[in-house]
């Protein structure tokens, strides 16, 4: 086995391949080689520099890091749309092909074996597959009209596409997690990301959200949401709308009380004289 160097993975996967019967998936193996060597020669990217493996459905190319990720972003989101649609504009409709793309990198190592091809090894390889075979791009291919989506492994993202490089929005790539069998493993969607898939938005607590309504009731000098009239006892005289009830208190020693407050008190019964 050779030594481990860093490469960037490059992932091509057509869908519902599985559907189709030998003479369709025939012709569509042959479109995405097509597409796949057009749109490695549009980024400029040399035999020399490349290595590319044949997965039936899937084709796997190991480009070497002398090669601009930006320029290689470049070509998949201008030029493998514009590939496809040449070629499918050809083909029956029960031959189309829509392509899942995966871009990924790090550290892959070849162990060939006699008298087969192939041999690329990595945890960092294993790790595109997954993103490859996540279900938020499953969704998005599904339910998008084009005819490939893109979706680039956290590295990728964090190295090259949120520095907005020419050609690159990050605006258009959004956070996905993907569960899988070594736990939760994150990409970056370009495009919109399915609903059923999307992050849900975090909700004030309940108790903070309470507490800033009646901070700015306080500060607007109305009393809160749903409250009556209220009145502090701190351990001294109560004060009820600025006034100021003196004497003796009984039966209150701190706290709040929210409602109606009755003050009791002796009362003396005149009488009329007879």
């Amino acid at each position: 086995m050779t030594e481990p160097v860093n490469r960037t993975i490059l992932l091509f996967d057509i869908e519902k391949f599985g559907q189709r019967d030998d003479v369709e998936q025939t012709f569509m193996r042959r479109m995405l080689h097509t597409v796949v060597e057009d749109t490695l020669t549009a980024a400029g990217v040399e035999p020399t520099a490349q290595h590319r493996e044949d997965r039936g459905d899937c084709v796997m190319a190991l480009i070497s890091p002398e090669i601009a990720k930006p320029r290689l972003l470049r070509a998949l989101l201008t030029q493998t749309p514009t590939l496809l649609h040449a070629n499918n504009r050809l083909a029956a409709a029960s031959a189309q092909v829509r392509l899942r793309i995966v871009v990924a990198s790090g550290e892959v190592a070849l162990h060939p074996q006699p008298g087969t091809l192939g041999g690329a090894v990595g945890h960092d390889l294993n790790q595109a597959f997954r993103l490859l075979d996540a279900d938020p791009l499953r969704a998005a291919l599904r339910e998008r009209s084009e005819q490939s989506v893109l979706c680039v492994s956290d590295s990728v993202y964090q190295g090259v596409v949120r520095h907005g490089h020419p050609g690159l929005r990050p605006e258009e790539f959004h956070e996905i997690s993907v569960r899988t069998k070594e736990g939760s493993l994150t990409g970056w969607l370009c495009g919109p990301v399915p609903p059923e898939h999307a992050r849900p938005q975090q909700e004030p607590p309940r108790a903070a959200a309470t507490e800033a309504a009646m901070t700015g009731a306080a500060a607007a000098g109305t009393p809160g949401p749903g409250s009556g009239a209220t009145f502090a006892f701190n351990g001294g005289s109560p004060s009820f709308g600025g006034g100021l009830v003196g004497g003796d208190q009984h039966g209150v020693s701190g706290g709040q009380v929210t409602g109606d407050v009755v003050m009791g008190g002796k009362t003396t019964e005149r009488r009329e004289s007879p």
